[in-house]
This record gives structure tokens, C-alpha cells and sequence, in this order.
């Protein structure tokens, strides 16, 4: 049986390879920050996207439901540190939610503003 971290691995992996299908370009992936994990970073023609990626497999459980307020505040958090780092300061920037489950993947764009 698969670990869950190996399950979260294969999910983003999907979810790049979903984005980079739509024109998207993966700037990197699993980037630990001091408040969290950005799962995947990307560019959406010039917007600097960071994408969270939520994967569920048992039945009943709704991953867009599994981003709550202190998940969002950590990824704003995380976002605004790699932003910094980056020196993308001047650069627009959007959050995404990518979900999966067994109905297969929905991509949502601008989730919330960072």
C-alpha cells in the first residue's frame, strides 16, 4: 500500500503534467517554505500561479473542501516568502486549486486573493 506522501507526490505529478498540457509552465514543484508547502509553482503566460493540489480518494470526502482559512493563511504566507525570495515582487500572481478524486480533476482559478 502506498504512503501518503507517495499518493501526494503522484497526484502533483498528474497535476503538472494537466497544467503543462494547457499551455502552462512548471516553474517548481514542492517548494518547502517556512509556513508550508507550495505543491506546484507555474506561469500562466506572464501570472505566477501557485497551485494547490488536493487529491482524495475515499468516498464522501470533497477535496475542495480541504481548504480551510488557516491552510490559506499559511499558503498567502508561503506565497508572499517565495515571492520575496524570487524577486517577483512586480509580477501578477493568482492562486489555483487543482482537485482530484474518482469524478477526475477540476481546476479552479484565482481561488482567493493573495
Amino acid at each position: 500500500m502506498p504512503n501518503l506522501r507517495s499518493l501526494g507526490a503522484a497526484a502533483e505529478d498528474r497535476a503538472a503534467e494537466y497544467l503543462a498540457a494547457k499551455g502552462y509552465t512548471i516553474v517548481t514543484r514542492r517548494k518547502k517554505m517556512r509556513h508550508g508547502e507550495l505543491d506546484l509553482i507555474a506561469l500562466d503566460g506572464e501570472v505566477l500561479v501557485f497551485v494547490e493540489v488536493k487529491h482524495r480518494s475515499a468516498p464522501g470526502y470533497v477535496p475542495e473542501e480541504s481548504i480551510g482559512s488557516a491552510k490559506e493563511r499559511a499558503l498567502q504566507l508561503s506565497a508572499e516568502q517565495y515571492i520575496v525570495e524570487m524577486s517577483e515582487e512586480a509580477r501578477e500572481t493568482r492562486f489555483d486549486l487543482i482537485a482530484m478524486d474518482s469524478e477526475g480533476i477540476r481546476h479552479y482559478l484565482d481561488i482567493f486573493r493573495g
